[in-house]
């Protein structure tokens, strides 16, 4: 499937670069980068032990499907959904590159990732994602996702933050 295209915005609101959202591997070297400035991230908001990473390697495993933002062949933006039992789908690894903040991508990554689940029949779509992470909190109850109790085998903590929504 081709990805949608979003436009970028430079000064005065003038079109640049498509941006397109695909399907990729995460064995990738600018989606690695991508995954490792998502995890120093997180360490910096998050202590260690209250972060749940996934490596590329786990990222690229049948259950788990990557979509990866690219302008001008770079990539600056991913997310992906990771499949469970039960009609649940979690999304999982979402970042988006800060040049490339405020532009609607995680957005646009969300309601990929909510599409896919809803092809594939879930029934619910759940994350978690860290308490003090706002920008990302944003953007899921933007995409209609609430807060709700712990999900699936994470534990409760005043570090993380559990949002989820039924399809």
């Amino acid at each position: 499937k081709r990805g949608r295209l979003l436009r970028g915005a430079e000064g005065g609101g003038v079109s640049v670069s498509p941006i397109t959202i695909e399907i990729e591997t995460p064995l990738q070297d600018d989606v690695r980068a991508l995954v490792a400035a998502l995890n120093e991230t997180a360490l910096q908001l998050t202590p260690r032990e209250h972060t749940h990473h996934m490596s590329v390697e786990q990222m690229a495993q049948p259950d788990t499907t990557v979509f990866v933002a690219r302008e001008a062949g770079a990539a600056v933006a991913m997310g992906a959904i990771r499949r469970h039992a039960d009609g649940v789908a979690e999304v999982k690894r979402m970042y988006t590159m800060e040049s490339h903040r405020g532009r609607g991508l995680g957005r646009a990554i969300v309601a990929r990732i909510e599409q896919a689940a809803r092809e594939e029949g879930f029934s619910r779509l759940v994350l978690e994602t860290g308490a003090n992470f706002d920008a990302a909190k944003h953007v899921y109850e933007q995409s209609g996702f609430g807060p709700c109790g712990p999900v699936l085998d994470y534990p409760p903590s005043a570090w993380t933050a559990f949002y989820a929504k039924t399809l």
